[in-house]
């Protein structure tokens, strides 16, 4: 693929590395219908009839943002998607449980690697960046330098995700591991006191419609919650009182999202994974806070 001559170096670097993205999609859609072209049923699971559907298995912190992008899609290609947007790790158990699915965008790289390399998808590619934020209560004003001793305070409930079923979990245990960088004690102090309140398979639900960042901070069961920024932005537009800390950078922790197409998808599926990585549709992730890996700047 041809490099536009003059573009910045930077700009230049980005369309290098979109090409490079775009390259690892179609090769993975080829390996993928080799591997599969000896077997008649998979080889149907292939022939693409038009207006399909397809299944896409995403994490909970792309549910409005990818909402919007593959409504997006349908509009424009006709085809129509099924969405499940869950903890990444629990994603992943129910794909390898042999749950159908043609897509799995995750809040990780691991999961969908893992699943690479056993056989059940494609290459994986990054598509978009988090970062993790302190989402507080109501009138807990706090400066980002002061985050730590706050995290270590006795009286102040500090609530995360799931490590293991859920990445949030999994960066926010990171988070406590560089704070004993700082404080001697640190990890094992948080690790011990935080309530995994969400992203497990027997976390309490939010209600229907609610965000469930918001509904956790809004009904008492956490003074801070350590999520994504995403997260955090929209359960403060739910429950406004709500605070959002930047996390400072002795501490950050970033979130890097992977996306791959599964063993058996449609062709179709493909296209959709190419048009996730477009300019047009990173700007939605970009709309809602995500850091993305092809939007030229």
């Amino acid at each position: 693929m041809d490099i536009n001559p003059l573009l910045s170096t930077p700009s230049r670097v980005r369309a290098k590395r979109l090409a490079a993205v775009l390259l690892l999609l179609c090769a993975g859609r080829v390996s993928l219908a080799l591997a599969e072209e000896n077997t008649v049923s998979s080889h149907n699971a292939h022939e693409d009839a038009p207006h399909s559907m397809k299944r896409l298995l995403a994490a909970g912190s792309l549910t409005v943002a990818m909402t919007e992008l593959i409504n997006a899609w349908s509009e424009q290609s006709g085809n129509v998607v099924e969405a499940d947007f869950a903890p990444s790790g629990l994603l992943r158990k129910r794909i390898e449980a042999g749950e159908p699915a043609h897509i799995f965008a995750s809040a990780n790289m691991r999961h969908p690697e893992t699943l690479h390399q056993s056989g059940l998808s494609g290459p994986v590619v990054m598509f978009a960046r988090n970062q993790l934020c302190a989402l507080t209560a109501p009138g807990l004003n706090i400066a980002s330098a002061d985050l730590l001793p706050m995290l270590l305070d006795e009286s102040i409930r500090v609530a995360t995700s799931t490590p293991g079923a859920d990445p949030s979990g999994d960066y926010a245990f990171a988070l406590f591991a560089k704070a004993e960088q700082l404080h001697a004690g640190a990890q094992q102090i948080l690790e011990t006191r935080s309530l995994q309140l969400t992203g497990g398979p027997d976390s309490k639900p939010a209600p229907e419609g609610r965000n469930t960042y918001a509904w956790v901070m809004e009904t008492g069961q956490a003074d801070i919650f350590l999520t994504y920024c995403t997260n955090a932005v929209l359960a403060c537009k739910e429950v406004p009182g709500l605070g959002i800390v930047t996390v400072p950078d002795a501490l950050a922790v970033g979130a890097d999202y992977g996306l791959t197409v599964l063993k058996g998808a449609p062709e179709s599926a493909s296209d959709l994974a190419l048009h996730i990585l477009s300019p047009a549709r990173q700007a939605i992730l970009a709309d809602y806070g995500f850091s993305t890996v092809t939007l030229p700047r």
